[in-house]
């Protein structure tokens, strides 16, 4: 029944995503076909490239996708295009093979046959080898359109929509009900998607073959069924294409807004993308979980965003490369300084939260070993597991440093992203994990947060950053930036991040209800 609830809750949301992969899907199976069957065809002409074409297939196929992905993002950007590009070459493989193993099936005797009878080699492609196999090629195709649509879910990672927003974000917020409401309609549509080609597969299939089973007036009345089935669906499929079209006159001013892969910067992008909207006639793009904090600076270089809320402590340590310091005022000037100055980004007010490292532990586990603050730990370190974020064992204002800072030496380290390492935790998979000090997680699952005695974590107080070219642009941006900033204390974000996390509440809702209980709509 509460599945049903969030369902109903989310429908909008739920249907757009839904409609999202399907154009997404059909747009990087479509492009696959028409490049994959040449392909296929060239190499069974050309015998000397059917092995490095296979090969290289092959190593793009064992390559992971989520590194294939971040490889291309440097090149092509974000959004929908690296994704198509990503699933493209994945789906490569079984469309060549199929191709090539086709063609090369025929008979000898046949392609002399139709030699002898005058036939020239394009004659003898498209009039029997490519009719022949058909049904060959298109078991490849419906391979690849089933896996496209499994893999089309990491284009949330970049910002490019589809039902991988939901259960990213779900597996984040250990939303079980969001997890679901992405996984059940990917699975929908895997399952039309293979029916769609399925149908179009037997269709193709020659009458001869198929009335092995089946007399042939059988045969004719199944396909006349087949026919109406695929108009069918191709026509929902272009329902679907022109519903994803903006008709009209779009704003010509408009910016996009961006944010992190957590629930806090989900609920930042959708909440400071309304105030943009609300309070000025600008027009916003939203690309909320598009990523951690590499690809979203390198995306604001690259000018495929203009706007997202950082932290000053990632700022000065990771893209900087400063070594962590606690002096805020010094933290701030230098960012500032050198984002105008080396990357044209301006670093607008500082906002009123400081969402900083720090380390949490179950209740138990502090008692058991009078915990209270980070130093607490070092004579029991060796007997304690943490699991980190892959970020956090990565950064020199994380767990090495923090190592060295305090003299830890933990039993072992076991790197856990997102919401998981709570899970992990909770079931004492491990004992210790990094957190920040406003995640809604922390008072959901009651944490004990130890104290940074040696102040070790840099200040982490939230900052809009905006390209200058932008800002210059709609100078009025800087102005909102800072009154909003002002209403986003530690206090109110870990409530909104608690309101999300825990309550099952939507990233956009809750950013929208606080701006109008604070009167900012």
């Amino acid at each position: 029944m509460e599945f049903i609830n969030y369902i109903i809750q989310n429908q909008e949301q739920i249907i757009s995503l839904f409609l999202e992969h399907i154009e997404l899907t059909f747009i990087a199976v479509g492009l696959s076909i028409l490049i994959g069957v040449p392909i296929g065809i060239l190499i069974s002409y050309i015998r000397k490239l059917d092995k490095p074409v296979l090969g290289l297939s092959s190593v793009i196929q064992a390559v992971p996708s989520m590194a294939l992905l971040g490889f291309m993002i440097p090149f092509v950007g974000i959004g929908t295009v690296p994704a198509i590009i990503v699933v493209i070459l994945y789906s490569l493989l079984p469309i060549i093979k199929n191709t090539y193993t086709g063609i090369n099936g025929i008979s000898e005797t046949m392609i002399e046959s139709a030699k002898g009878i005058g036939l020239t080699k394009s004659q003898i492609l498209f009039k029997i080898q490519i009719p022949q196999t058909l049904p060959v090629i298109m078991a490849g195709i419906r391979i690849s359109a089933v896996s496209a649509v499994g893999l089309m879910t990491m284009s949330a990672f970049i910002g490019g929509g589809g039902l991988g927003y939901l259960i990213f974000s779900g597996i984040r917020t250990v939303n079980n009900y969001q997890i679901l409401a992405g996984a059940i309609p990917a699975c929908i549509l895997a399952l039309i998607v293979d029916y769609f080609f399925g149908l179009i597969e037997k269709l193709v299939t020659p009458v001869s073959i198929q009335m092995k089973d089946f007399s042939r007036e059988e045969v004719l009345k199944r396909r006349k069924k087949q026919k109406v089935m695929l108009i069918i669906i191709l026509i929902l499929v272009g329902l679907v294409f022109l519903s994803q079209i903006k008709f009209g006159d779009e704003n010509t001013k408009t910016i996009t807004v961006s944010g992190k892969d957590f629930t806090e910067q989900n609920i930042l992008c959708e909440m400071v993308s309304d105030y943009i909207e609300d309070n000025t006639d600008i027009s916003v793009n939203r690309k909320c979980n598009l990523g951690g904090a590499q690809v979203v600076f390198s995306a604001i270089q690259r000018g495929d965003i203009d706007l997202y809320v950082d932290y000053l402590g990632t700022d000065y340590t990771d893209i900087l490369k400063y070594s962590p310091i606690s002096d805020v005022d010094k933290v701030y000037a230098t960012v500032k300084r050198e984002f105008d100055s080396k990357y044209d980004l301006a670093v607008l007010e500082r906002m009123s939260f400081n969402n900083t490292y720090a380390l949490a532990v179950r209740p138990e586990v502090a008692l058991e070993y009078n915990l209270k603050t980070i130093s607490d730990i070092v004579p029991y370190s060796r007997e304690l597991i943490i699991s980190p974020t892959l970020e956090f064992v990565n950064r020199e204002d994380g767990l090495a440093g923090l190592n060295k800072a305090y003299g830890l030496n933990f039993k072992d380290v076991i790197p856990i992203d997102g919401s998981p390492r709570y899970t992990a935790l909770m079931n004492n998979n491990s004992q210790v994990i990094d957190a920040f000090t406003t995640d809604g997680l922390l008072r959901k699952f009651g944490l004990v947060v130890l104290e940074d005695d040696k102040n070790f974590f840099p200040p982490y107080y939230a900052v809009p950053v905006i390209r200058n070219e932008v800002l210059n642009e709609y100078p009025e941006l800087e102005g909102l930036m800072n009154k909003l900033g002002g209403y986003l204390t530690n206090e109110s974000v870990q409530n909104l991040n608690y309101e999300v996390d825990e309550l099952g509440k939507n990233p956009a809702t809750v950013a929208r209800e606080f701006l109008e209980k604070n009167n900012l709509r």
